[in-house]
């Protein structure tokens, strides 16, 4: 049987049905794995003995028909920077090769907790650092719609892995748009929840005031029951938060939802193709009755230097650990301490780790703190505030995922400034801490493009809601 288009609830149907067995589908995506992972590199390790014992007991479970959670028995992968207790956890990084997690993270012992199948671990970026899918020790992931192109970045196993089929869903971490720019590229659905909406213990740090856990699905509502089942306030991560339900006594349709169009996303730096496919979508959305307006965001700009000032001092911090003493690996034959510390980052640190660390530690420095950093960080404000004010007139916000389309492996790995700037559109939803989806617009005979959906802080449930109609819309233009 073909697993590979079956939705989460289809397949919970299935089993419970016992159309099939967990076994069975666990062996299927295993064989995509196996088939595929060769040729993109989406795995870094795989847990074949686990996942097709966990599948086992699985269906002794259903067997003796006991009630089985809707991610009872689904096939998933898990980005490398997030810890499962006996695993390897590497974090793309040689500095980290041989590092086995002492615990779970709280979003697997969630998953853990509703018997979901874990597959492996999945490629990306090195410590999260990265746009394009390239700077993993462990080589580059590749497109799996064309792999002559970059996946995107940072959770470039992740979105891939979904998007060649070789598990129903997976996990990544979003701190710049690690989620949805990947999940953009590869032409599926990736979701960025409010920041602390998920706990973040568990999760190796690259920026901690910006990082976030998210989904990456085949559909809006596969990505919903993932974020339902990781979401919750959790004791060893205080910037989390329990999920607060908005107030839906007079729950609206989708149709009749006030969508604000980002002038800012529209205009300078962004890609023709990704334009004219983006003018498309809002023309799709108009005639289904839908009321847009534009909105300004006019400190959206300053978005990206703001990120890649924030980011990277908190980078330097948060690296500072991976020292030859107290984690991952050390230079052996080092004369001294200072050796020691020098030696081993040099050796096991890859370029643009060491590029963001030393741009983050000059903006930290004693006589720059106040030009930069501190500057960065009253920018947020400004951008924050401007994200307030436009939801006092809409519901969401609509502007594109990326602001270009997937570029060819190699093609800005010499360029860092030109790799930066694919970040335009994602860095100020991290910056303010609100929750986005990217969903793709699949144009015929065109890339998919993926569309960014945002809502205030806590407002998930308003992005499901109209992500799923939006998601309708896409499917009735192109077939």
């Amino acid at each position: 049987m073909n697993f590979s288009d079956l939705s989460i609830k289809e397949i919970h149907n299935g089993l419970k049905s016992k159309k099939f067995s967990c076994r069975e589908l666990t062996d299927f995506y295993l064989s995509k794995i196996e088939e595929w992972n060769p040729k993109i590199n989406a795995y870094l390790w795989i847990f074949f003995d686990q996942a097709r014992y966990l599948a086992q007991e699985i269906d002794e479970l259903i067997a003796q028909e006991k009630e089985i959670h809707l991610l009872s028995g689904i096939p998933c992968a898990i980005k490398d920077n997030i810890a499962i207790r006996g695993q390897k956890a590497s974090a793309g990084s040689k500095i980290l090769k041989n590092y086995i997690a002492p615990y779970d993270a709280f979003v697997i012992e969630k998953l853990k907790s509703k018997n979901s199948v874990i597959l492996g671990k999945t490629n990306l970026d090195e410590f999260a650092v990265g746009s394009s899918g390239e700077h993993s020790a462990y080589g580059p992931t590749k497109n799996p719609l064309d792999h002559k192109l970059v996946p995107g970045g940072s959770s470039s196993g992740s979105a891939a892995a979904v998007s060649q089929k070789m598990c129903v869903f997976s996990l990544g971490s979003d701190t710049g748009g690690s989620v949805r720019q990947p999940a953009s590229f590869c032409g599926v659905v990736g979701l960025k929840p409010t920041y602390g909406a998920v706990s973040r213990h568990g999760l190796i740090a690259m920026a901690s005031s910006l990082d976030q856990i998210g989904p990456i699905a085949k559909t809006v509502e596969d990505a919903e029951i993932v974020f339902e089942a990781i979401r919750g306030q959790d004791k060893m991560d205080s910037t989390s938060f329990e999920k607060k339900e908005e107030d839906f006594e007079k729950k609206l349709q989708a149709e009749k939802f006030k969508i604000g169009i980002v002038k800012e996303g529209m205009g300078e730096g962004i890609d023709n193709e990704v334009l004219a496919s983006f003018k498309k979508t809002i023309e799709n959305i108009r005639k289904e009755g839908v009321s847009l307006e534009e909105i300004s965001l006019p400190h959206l700009h300053y978005g990206l230097a703001c990120y890649y000032i924030l980011m990277t001092a908190e980078v330097s911090s948060n690296l500072a650990r991976y020292d030859g003493i107290k984690y991952g690996q050390s230079k052996k034959d080092a004369k001294n301490l200072l050796d020691i510390y020098f030696e081993t980052r040099k050796e096991f640190f890859g370029p643009e780790v060491k590029r963001r660390i030393m741009l983050g530690t000059y903006c930290l420095s004693s006589g720059y703190y106040e030009s930069y950093y501190l500057k960065a960080q009253r920018t947020r404000t400004k951008i924050v505030e401007d994200f307030k004010s436009a939801f006092k007139k809409v519901d969401l916000l609509l502007m594109p995922t990326s602001s270009t389309l997937p570029f060819r492996l190699g093609e800005r790995i010499d360029n860092p400034l030109s790799m930066y700037l694919a970040d335009l559109l994602t860095v100020p939803v991290n910056l303010s801490g609100l929750p986005a989806i990217s969903i793709p617009f699949k144009d015929k005979k065109k890339f998919p493009i993926g569309i960014q959906l945002i809502a205030p802080a806590f407002g998930e449930k308003k992005i499901f809601e109209f992500g799923k109609f939006f998601e309708k819309i896409c499917q009735s233009k192109t077939t």
